[in-house]
């Protein structure tokens, strides 16, 4: 359910990411060709079009820039990084829920499983576990069903099914980290191939126009910004959920700790 969830999130942002492009690159060319075909207008009308022009400038949204910037960064280019950032994204929001839903207060679940000792013995423990969700409930459950068998064996028990459940709340960050390294490097990638292009396009001009260099150079560092920006957000979201798991952690460990330490004590009253 998981990761139908994170694909349906991926192909609904791909959907309405490439409509928007394909939107404003249609809007583009309509605008130059009503742009070429109209006449020449009147000096009274020149003047009035050019009051009108910071108005719409200021009316510009940030979100239209954004979406300009990106088709003039070039789709080979840009592509890929806004393919690494929607795909990111939807690893982060995923993890993000699963990390929120295996949050358990680890004081109220080991109270619940003592009284269900005391009550009705580990299977009442037990039960207690199987209709609490998160890590920690599944672990306390693997050491409550080897309790017969020790307090030793159970602390193994333990220990060996809580590193299965970290590496559970850890899943896709390897990936994540690697989006975080290649949005970067796919950025200078298309910055020095715009370089080069630019420079073949002085040398095939033969002449250096100032022109002709500073929207090359324009150009190729849109990639590299989009990069950037690509990184430093996923980033942000990275060290969020390795914050959280180290809690989730530190929180199964102690638990564990007194569940054992709840054992021990009802078998020496016993």
């Amino acid at each position: 359910m998981k990761k139908l969830f994170a694909f349906l999130m991926v192909g609904m942002l791909t959907i309405s990411t490439s409509s928007t492009i394909f939107a404003q690159e249609s809007t583009q060319k309509t605008d130059s060709a009503v742009t070429t075909a109209a006449p020449a207008a009147a000096p009274a009308k020149a003047d009035t079009a050019k009051a009108s022009v910071p108005a719409a400038a200021e009316e510009q949204s940030s979100h239209h820039m954004i979406k300009q910037k990106f088709i003039e960064g070039g789709v080979p280019w840009m592509a890929p990084i806004l393919i690494i950032f929607i795909i990111g994204l939807a690893m982060c929001i995923e993890r993000i829920i699963y990390l929120n839903l295996a949050t358990t207060n680890t004081e109220k679940l080991l109270k619940k499983i003592e009284e269900a000792i005391d009550a009705s013995g580990i299977d009442g423990a037990k039960e207690v576990c199987r209709n609490t969700k998160g890590p920690v409930a599944s672990i306390f459950y693997q050491g409550l069903d080897r309790a017969g068998e020790g307090v030793d064996v159970v602390e193994k028990s333990v220990v060996a099914y809580g590193g299965v459940q970290m590496g559970l709340l850890e899943k896709g960050l390897t990936w994540l980290s690697l989006f975080i390294a290649l949005a970067p490097m796919l950025g200078f990638l298309g910055t020095v191939v715009g370089m080069i292009q630019a420079f073949d396009a002085i040398e095939a001009a033969g002449d250096i126009s100032p022109t002709l260099v500073a929207g090359g150079i324009k150009v190729a560092l849109i990639t590299t910004v989009f990069g950037l920006i690509v990184a430093m957000i996923l980033q942000v979201f990275y060290n969020y959920l390795l914050t959280k798991i180290d809690s989730i952690v530190n929180s199964m460990e102690d638990a564990s700790i007194s569940l054992i330490d709840i054992l021990v004590k009802k078998q020496i009253n016993k």
